[in-house]
């Protein structure tokens, strides 16, 4: 596995809506620094208003990576998002400037700081006829083949369902033993500091709903067009991104636009839930609540302390 730089970078996390991008913005033009997304769906050309990607202007005053990286037709994974880290780090440090880590996908921060392990490469037939099996008999599969992840596992995330089944498949072992397995393979785990930056709940969800609002005004349905034209409904991790995919719904007319946002304000607030939950069980994470009225200064300076405590 690649060895990471030696100089130091910065870990913002936390859930949608937060107010991730604008404290790291802050912090990048304070002390030259530079943000690399960690987000799996920002990494597609053409997902911009979902998924809240920075602005041109913002893009202008700070360098950003691993936004805009491939086309809705190409696939995009933990192990390419790790590659492409990698070399933004090493780019950044040419420049004597500091990497900011900016995101809320956690299998990513996992991923670049913890390493990838040695699952088996993903076959293509295989992958083809499970995405094509009922949930209802994978589940089952994955019940009476490995019962520790049948227990833990995402129900509402059809992707890892499949992932697991065909890595029982292709090795004949519990996919949960693997990853243990995989996990102690791993000899250069970093310790960095991830900061998640939380809210109240009623604070947060009233950002979720206004980001919502603010996401169909500026355009959402157009994009979303647009985006089916160049190949949105084929691929099936896109099509994750909430938001599109109700959207969708809708121009199929399942739905009514009311009825669709107020859907995707929901799935955001869930969404939302379930990245906190899966920040709470890191052990290297500083948690910073920010308050409604709080400055970005004081945010920062904040940040600054607890960075040099």
């Amino acid at each position: 596995m690649a060895q990471h730089p030696i100089k130091q970078s910065i870990f913002l996390a936390g859930p949608t809506a937060v107010g991730k991008s604008a404290v790291a913005l802050a912090l990048a033009e304070n002390i030259g620094g530079e943000i690399i997304s960690v987000d799996s769906m920002q990494v597609y050309r053409g997902l911009d208003l979902g998924t809240a990607k920075p602005s041109a202007e913002e893009r202008t005053r700070v360098p950003h990576h691993l936004i805009d990286v491939v086309e809705l037709s190409e696939p995009f994974d933990a192990a390419k998002f790790v590659a492409l880290a990698n070399q933004a780090v090493a780019a950044i440090h040419s420049c004597s400037r500091v990497p900011i880590f900016c995101g809320g996908t956690g299998l990513y921060f996992k991923a670049y700081l913890e390493g990838l392990g040695e699952a088996p490469p993903s076959d293509a037939h295989l992958r083809a006829e499970l995405e094509a099996t009922p949930l209802a008999e994978l589940l089952r599969e994955l019940e009476q083949r490995d019962a520790v992840t049948f227990a833990r596992i995402d129900r509402q995330n059809p992707r890892r369902l499949v992932r697991a089944v065909e890595v029982i498949r292709l090795t004949g072992k519990p996919f949960s033993e693997q990853r243990a397995e995989w996990k102690s393979k791993v000899q250069s785990s970093r310790k960095e500091v991830i900061f998640v930056l939380t809210r109240q709940p009623v604070d947060l969800h009233a950002r979720i709903n206004l980001r919502v609002d603010e996401m169909f005004a500026r355009g959402l349905i157009v994009e979303t067009r647009r985006c089916l034209d160049h190949g949105l409904a084929q691929n099936k991790t896109a099509m994750q991104a909430i938001g599109y995919r109700q959207v969708v719904e809708h121009l199929r007319g399942e739905r009514s636009l009311s009825e669709t946002i107020e859907l995707v304000k929901s799935k955001t607030r869930q969404f939302a839930k379930r990245q906190m939950t899966w920040f709470r069980k890191q052990a290297n994470a500083q948690w910073v609540e920010l308050k409604p009225g709080d400055s970005l200064i004081e945010v920062r300076q904040h940040l600054s302390e607890l960075g040099s405590g």
